[in-house]
Order: C-alpha cells, then structure tokens, then sequence
C-alpha cells in the first residue's frame, strides 16, 4: 500500500466562469433501467453521477478500448481527519482494510475471534501506559497472543482472490482528503470484484495487526530518509498553522505510530467509511445499465448517518516570509510556496492557468527564462488544489557556486514578471491548444478518467468545470492574470524552505520491537475465498497481436516507415529510432541536450519552445546505451508544421557557447547531486555487481573530457544525425502510404546511410563467489539488493520464468517473499524479487531481489531472504492463482496504438516474429509447481550472490557485512567514473 502526500501536476483544469458553464456546458438529468443520472453535456468520458438510496456516489465512465476496469471506492476521510490524538491513523485503517472480515481472512472465526479482542484490551493498556518496562511485558504479551491469534488467519486473502480473478494495481492510497482502494479488473470478473467488496466493506477485521504496524515502522522510516518529503511537510506546517494539512502528516508522529489503538481506529472507520461519505467510480468496459444495478445491490446494506464536519481556523494573511531549513545527505534546493483558496473556486482554476504559465515544459516562463538560459539546474512550478486551499508550489536547483538565496531572487523575479505582465501575449491561446491534446490523450486512459472522477469526488470540484477547460480557458485575458498575480503573489507573502545538504541532527528513528513471526498460512483456504471462486465469469478470448497485418509499412525515401492508423481522434505519434546510442558515442547524450538551448541563423533556441508549444506538438531526443529515439507528438492538423520545424533545428542549429559553457557546468553539478542520492549510488553498485568496475553505469565522459568538449563536436553529431540508418514510427490518422509520403517530403534522408559508430559491449560478469559491494550513506534505513548474473536467453524458458516470477516475488502481495519478509516476519514495508530476462537475444538473465529494511534488521533481512532463494515454500493454490492472474491478465490484454509498434521492434530484438503472450498463454495448463521449484533450484538455491548494500557505516558494521562475502567497498569515482 502506498500513501500519497500530494501530486504536483500542470494539468489544466477548472478553468471556468460560472456564467458560461451554465448556459453552454451544463448538468443534465437522465433515468436509464430505474436509476436517477446526472451527466454533462459534452462530456467526452460519457460519465455518470448516480446518487444510491443511501447516499453512496457512484460515478460511471463506460469505454470499451479494453475489457477491462479500472475500478476505485474512496472515502472522503485521510490524514486531515484524523484524530489528533492519533495521527496517521486513517493510514493505517488502509492497511488493515486488506485483512479480511469475520468470513475471510481466517480459517475459524470462533477461535481466532478472542485472541483478536485479547490483543484490542492489551494494546489499550499500551497505548495508557508510560512506564517502560510495563510497556515491554505489555507488548510481550501482544506478540505471543498475536502469534496465537495468526495460527487462524490466513494472510492475503485479499489479494489472493484478486490475482485469482485476473486483478492488477491492487493498491490503496491515503491523502489528506482521502483513502482510495484501487484496483485494476477484468470486465468478466466484475460480480467477483463486487461479491468481494460488498464483503470487505461490511465489518473488516484488524488481524495480523502487530506485523502491519512494523510495515507502518518501515514506511514512517522511508520518509525519515527522504529529503523531499520533509521538505514537503515542513513547507505544509508552515504553510498552514491552523489547518491539519500543516498540523499532522499522513503517516502520523513517531510517538503516534508507537501507540496506536485499534479502538480508535474501528471508530474511525464506522464514522467516515459510510456511504453518504464514499464513491464508486468504475471507468472502462461495461453497460452502466447493467452495473448500477450490481453496485447497488452490492453495497445496499450500508446505512447512511450524519459525518462530522472538518472545521478549522481560517489562515491569517502571511505578510513577511516564513522561513525554514531542512537538511539531508541529498542535494540542496530551495521550496517557495503561496497560499490560495481551496480546489473548487474560480481562483483556485486561475491559478492552475497561472502554474502552466509558469511551467508548462516548453514556453512558460521559468521554462524560458531559468530553464533554456540555464540560470538554474531546474526549476518548475505548479499548482496543487486541496479542498480547503490551494498551493502555488515553486523548486528550483541551483548550479555551482550558486547560493540558495540566488535561486530565490531569479524564481521571484519571474514571479514579478507576470505582475508587470511580461509575458508573451499569445501564452494563453498556446496553453489552450496544448490542453486540448492534453484532453484527448488523457481520456485514452481507463486509470486516468478513474483518477479525475474521483479526485474531483473528494475535493469537492465540479466535473462541468472539467468538461469546460477548453471552452473557457480562452475568455480568460492578459489583464486578468496580471490583476490575479497582483493579488496573490506579493514580494512577502510566502514560505520559503531552504533545503541544505548535511546531517539532519533532528531525525528520529523506530526502535524494533522484538517481534516473533507469525504463520500466514498460504496454503489455506476460507469458504468465502471458495465462493468467490465458484461465481461464474465470462469467457474472454485473448487478442494476440499479428506483426504482419497490424502494422502497415511504406518507404519514405530510404527509411522503413511502420505505421498503426489511429482512428480514434486527432493525435499523432511520431518516432526516429536508431540503432546507436551512448555506447556507441559518449557525446551523443550531450548532443541531445545541446540542441534544446540551440538556434539557428534566424530563430532563437527560445522561437523553437514557442513554436512548438503555440502548435501543441514536443519533441524530444532520447539516448539510451544501445538506440536513440527522436519522438514527437501533437495534433495531426499541426503534423507538417511540427516536422518542419524540427528538421530546421537539426539542420541548421548553430553554435552557442555561452550555451555550452553553462551546459557543462550544469553537467558537472548534476553529476555531483547524483553522488549525493541513494538511489543513483544503488544503480551504480548494481552495475558493478552484473558488470565487473568498467560497466555501463560508469560509462561516461570523465571531467576532462567535459571540458574538452566543442560546440562542433555536437553541432557535427546533430547535423549528421539523418543520415544514419533508422526506423520511422508513425501512430496518427494518416495510413501508412500516406504519413511515408508525406515524411518523405519533410524529413530528407540520404539514398545510402551511414554506418553506425563502432559501440562498446558490456558482458555481465560471472556471479562465482559470494561478495558485498557497500556504499555508506547517512540514512536510517539499509538497502539491500541480491544481484546474481544467469545463462543466455531461451524464448521457450519464458513461460516458466513469468510463472516463476508471478509466484516468487512480483505477485503483489501473495507472493513468496511479500508473504515471507513483509507479512510473517515484519523486516520491511518494500521487498521483492524477480528473474529478469534481457530485451535482445545475444544478452543474459539476471535475478534480483531486493529489501528496504531498518538498518538493525539488515542480519535478520538477509538470513530471511536467503532461506527463501535456498528453499522455496509450497503452496499448489498460490500456483493456481498465479496462473489464473497470468491467464486472465493476458485474455484481457489490449496491446493498442503505438505500443503494437514497441511490441513489434522488442520482439524483433529477441529475435522473435510473433506474439510471445500465445506461448505463455498456451504454456499454462502444463505448468506446475513442480517444475518452477525445479527452475528456482537450479538458479537460485545454494548459488553465489553479490550484495549491494547503501547503508550508514554509524548503523551498520563491518564485521556484519562480512559473514555474507568478501566485502568491497568501491569509491565513488570508481562508481560513477568521474
């Protein structure tokens, strides 16, 4: 489970006058098979708000690209109405709203009932108890009965029954507003879904309590480490003094998580998750008719009764700068924010407008003025809209030699910009067009029409207001942004974070309790899981692709065009894919890069963002170690234009050496932050785990070599870039003969093309000796990954490897180690484990699994995870289940649009012709257990391992490190080669 602290997005949105709405987008009433509708007019996601007998909302948004839903029930409830007393604690009610009922979740109810409301009093007692060795016999006692107690339940029940019915994303959420339950459904499985939660909403069960709240440990310790979060959360306290958006953060206080209460959390849950406080939204392949009906029948049994009020003391004006320091190993930046009024207000829609204007990627101002001339090493800003206030969010990074206070002078310089309104006056016509795509694009996702329902259900925002975007963003005028600015944005009225990068003096840490691991019991079953079993389900014949007949193909000039015809809307996907990439020439990537500061003789690096973003079309050069992609999307009417426009930046892009300079300075700093981040030091430890010290993660330009670089060195691989060998990609209205031709005229390609650089090839290292690659951090936490390089690759082996993989560790949270390290013994909120095959054939497989644990669980982690790759536990139901997940998920499987055209050039690379989903699919009535312990045997069990390890030295020993391998502690520049 996963808790969201918040999402800063540019998507446009809300931007309406209530005038207009109401006399051209308006809320209309329809009555279809009994059911009471309200829908918009004009609405092209065709949803429905019905409102049930007892409140409930339920929203449907029928499309039938896929047959599949994309399915979520939320609760108008999160960290803001927790009780103060108990922060973090509509958290963890999402945790334990996975642990069953008195009907699953446990093999005997009657025996285990008890035990579970022995543990109720005995955690009260904790929770009112202060002296400290009453507290440890009191969570003494807590453990033993837990384990008691754990001998009748049955562990993820839950998610067993949906990967059984073909379920995917099997998720939940907490924010502010609210808990969301997700989860991604075959259409065929709906009346198992709704079978499922009408049970798991009727009265849930807390078991298996104990274990869930360390999980709860681990994550509190996950932010405890993350830089960004508390950063977030200081902006937010000082941002709201009065509100619970500043006063308590979703996960909850350290002293909180150690005394929690499942009175209270019961309590919670009989108050806020009722229906008149709930919704349903469901977007994807069905017949609303039909399904109304099913959900009310399903949730009918819920009672409305009144929910209390969130009430708060309004904010007073802010009007000199509050300011804070954060500090953390990663590396520094600086966080502005201003306050505005909640999500549903015509001033919380300007601000979204105002946010795109400042950062929409290509010509808003921050875009223009710190990005492109590269004053900063980022910046962006955007809105984010709660239900109470809304947030102007500004970060910026500073180059070297750069001080904090520098990165705030130029961000609020922009800001004083839009007060004097210098800015382009066709920026709003342009924002009008680029939403538009934006709309269309968005709307060819069942999870991203799911997610606006339902994130407008909870915040309160109208859905006209969505539907009028367009509409209504051209009445808005230059005057009236630069009057909005003038009210909102002042030179005092803010907060201001400073975010150093050094020791954080004041972090806390969760101590582990002496936890004895409890049974999961995988391989029971309860009757209710058999019910939901026996309920029929539709047959779905799988679509498998045809590279043949699904992909048209014409030349244009010398290139091979391959094309998928879009016969849905307007939209075009353009792609130049090469075969050559930074293995191939280290300047390439820096060349990418080059090119978006770059002119010509008679535009501006600044011209092209402009007229790029004016016609809704981007491209960007992407450069991987093998191939260069060169993709472009936009409106098929601005398709010319848009190659047109590109072809003369390539052709005719001219040297820029202030440009150059600033661009090698901002490489030098990027390139010291990465030394400073976890998760780029654990990349470069596992690189040398599967390569040897010269991998493909150090594969790059040393400082020198930087600073040998000349502009014709990149303006050469730019103008030469045509006339190599590629494939030309094309997703769009036109039929492929048609997008050649035209292709053919715009993008001009040599008869013969040039021959590839030579490339440099990594072989991955035999894994032959245990070893322990170790990087110190400062961090509470330990990161342990388990690296091990197989044999070549085999197409026939795939079938038994996704079997494998699906069983072992990548099943979501019935799968072997989830079950293992996570459910029965508490060591980490994160862990998993899987076989990875190669993208091409003359590569091998490679296995790793990984564990995110406190740093004094690291012993206990690695003991626990290597008995399972010595010895892998049984259970023929969790085999069944994965292979009806696999068998359902693949029937269901639409593989559309340009993805046939990805599908195809990555089959190709593993030197197949066909649709590898039929052999697996075909494959899974003949595959046992049997055979997949057998591969995890031969593979794993008794094998060598290297061991990455990111950890703080102050919390981890030496002497520990090396009872698993000899242990090697590389340096930095050897890790990223500079």
């Amino acid at each position: 489970m996963k808790h969201k602290l918040f999402f800063i997005g540019l998507a446009l949105s809300l931007m309406v006058t209530d005038t207009y709405a109401q006399t051209a987008i308006t809320w209309k009433q329809a009555t279809a098979a009994g059911y009471t509708y309200k829908y918009v007019t004009g609405d092209p996601t065709h949803s429905r708000f019905y409102t049930l007998k007892n409140g409930l909302t339920v929203i449907l948004s029928p499309t039938n690209k896929q047959p599949r839903i994309q399915a979520y029930i939320a609760v108008k409830a999160g960290s803001k109405t927790d009780p103060a007393t108990h922060t973090g604690l509509a958290h963890y009610l999402e945790h334990m709203m996975f642990k069953g009922t008195d009907k699953y979740g446990t093999q005997d109810w009657t025996k285990e009932k008890p035990l579970l409301d022995k543990i109720d009093a005995l955690y009260e007692q904790y929770n009112s108890t202060t002296d400290e060795a009453k507290r440890k016999q009191i969570y003494k006692e807590i453990d033993k009965t837990s384990g008691e107690a754990a001998k009748f339940s049955i562990a993820n029940e839950y998610d067993k029954m949906m990967a059984a019915m073909g379920g995917q994303g099997t998720n939940a959420f907490t924010s502010f507003e609210q808990t969301v339950y997700t989860d991604d459904i075959p259409s065929a499985s709906l009346d198992k879904f709704l079978a499922l939660q009408g049970e798991r909403f009727r009265s849930p069960v807390l078991r298996i309590f104990h274990t869930e709240l360390e999980a709860v440990y681990e994550e509190k310790n996950r932010t405890l480490d993350d830089d960004g979060r508390k950063v977030i959360e200081t902006t937010f306290e000082k941002l709201f003094p009065n509100n619970n958006y500043g006063k308590q953060t979703t996960i909850g206080t350290v002293e909180h998580l150690k005394n929690p209460s499942l009175n209270a959390i019961r309590n919670y849950y009989y108050t806020y998750y009722v229906p008149n406080n709930m919704g349903v939204i469901f977007s994807g392949d069905f017949n609303p008719d039909v399904v109304i009906k099913k959900i009310d029948q399903t949730f009918s049994f819920m009672k409305a009764k009144p929910v209390p009020a969130y009430t708060f003391k309004p904010e007073v004006p802010i009007t000199s700068p509050i300011k804070a320091d954060v500090y953390g190993p990663n590396p520094e930046n600086l966080t502005i924010t201003f306050r505005f009024p909640g999500a549903s207000t015509r001033d919380a829609r300007l601000l979204n407008l105002m946010g795109s204007m400042l950062t929409n990627g290509k010509a808003g101002l921050f875009d223009l003025d710190l990005v492109k001339k590269q004053k900063l090493l980022s910046a962006s800003a955007g809105s984010y809209n709660l239900k109470d206030y809304s947030v102007l969010l500004m970060r910026g990074n500073p180059v070297k030699g750069q001080s904090l206070d520098d990165v705030r002078t130029l961000m609020l310089s922009e800001l004083a910009k839009l007060r004097r309104g210098e800015f382009s006056d066709d920026l709003i016509k342009s924002i009008v067009n680029n939403t538009k795509k934006e709309i269309i694009e968005g709307n060819e996702s069942y999870s991203n029409r799911a997610n606006n329902l339902q994130n407008d259900f909870t915040t309160g925002i109208d859905w006209r207001t969505e539907i009028a975007t367009v509409n209504e963003l051209s009445t808005i005028t230059k005057a009236q942004i630069v009057e909005f600015a003038n009210k909102y944005l002042n030179e005092n009225n803010y907060v201001i974070v400073y975010k150093h990068q050094g020791e954080d003096k004041n972090i806390q840490k969760i101590d582990k309790p002496a936890i004895t691991p409890v049974d999961v019991n995988n391989t029971a079953q309860s009757t209710f899981l058999q019910h939901i079993g026996s309920i029929p389900a539709n047959t779905v014949k799988p679509v498998w692709l045809d590279f043949q007949k699904d992909i048209q193909r014409a030349k244009a000039g010398s290139a091979q065009l391959l094309a998928v015809q879009n016969k849905d809307n307007s939209i075009f996907r353009l792609y130049f894919r090469y075969e050559m990439g930074s293995w191939n020439n280290k300047l390439l990537p820096i060349a990418a890069q080059y090119i978006q500061y770059l002119g010509t003789k008679t535009k501006t690096a600044e011209d092209f963002s402009k007229g790029f973003y004016k016609i809704a079309s981007s491209f960007n050069i992407g450069t991987a170690s093998e191939s260069t992609t060169v993709s472009f999307t936009g409106l098929q009417e601005n398709f010319a234009a848009t190659v047109k426009l590109y072809e003369d930046l390539l052709a005719n892009c001219q040297p820029d050496e202030e440009a150059l300079t600033a661009l090698k300075g901002r490489l030098k700093k990027s390139r010291e932050n990465a030394k400073l981040n976890k998760g780029a030091i654990a990349q470069a430890l596992i690189s040398y785990a599967q390569y040897g010290e010269s991998n493909p993660f150090n594969n790059v330009l040393t400082d020198a070599e930087i600073d040998a670089i000349t502009s014709d060195d990149l303006i050469k691989i730019l103008h030469s870039l045509n006339s190599y060998k590629h494939t030309e990609l094309y997703y769009g209205p036109l039929t492929a003969q048609a997008a050649a031709t035209s292709l053919a005229a715009l993008h001009k390609t040599p008869t013969m093309f040039a021959a590839y650089p030579a490339k440099k090839d990594f072989k991955r290292i035999n894994t032959d000796a245990n070893r322990v690659l170790f990087a110190n951090y400062d961090m509470v936490q330990a990161e342990i990954y388990w690296i091990r390089n197989e044999g070549a690759y085999d197409a026939a082996q795939a079938p038994k490897i996704e079997l494998f993989n699906n069983y072992f560790g990548t099943g979501g949270m019935s799968s072997v180690v989830f079950q293992t390290i996570r459910e029965s013994k508490a060591l980490a909120y994160s862990t998993g484990a899987v076989y990875s095959s190669p993208s091409k054939k003359e590569d091998q497989y490679y296995f790793m699994s990984y564990v995110g644990t406190q740093a004094d669980k690291l012993n206990e982690s690695i003991v626990s995870m290597n008995e399972l790759l010595n010895i892998m536990p049984e259970s023929e139901k969790a085999v069944i289940d994965a292979k009806e997940n696999m068998r359902k998920s693949i029937e269901t499987e639409r593989i559309t649009q340009d993805g046939i055209l990805f599908s195809f050039l990555a089959a190709q690379r593993l030197g197949l012709d066909y649709d590898a989903r039929k052999t697996t699919f075909e494959s899974l009535d003949k595959l046992s257990f049997a055979q997949i312990n057998a591969f995890h045997d031969q593979t794993l069990k008794g094998k060598p391992y290297t061991y990455c390890i990111v950890a703080s030295d102050k919390r981890v020993s030496d002497k520990d490190l090396k009872q698993y391998g000899e242990l090697i502690k590389p340096d930095m520049k050897l890790l990223f080669g500079y």
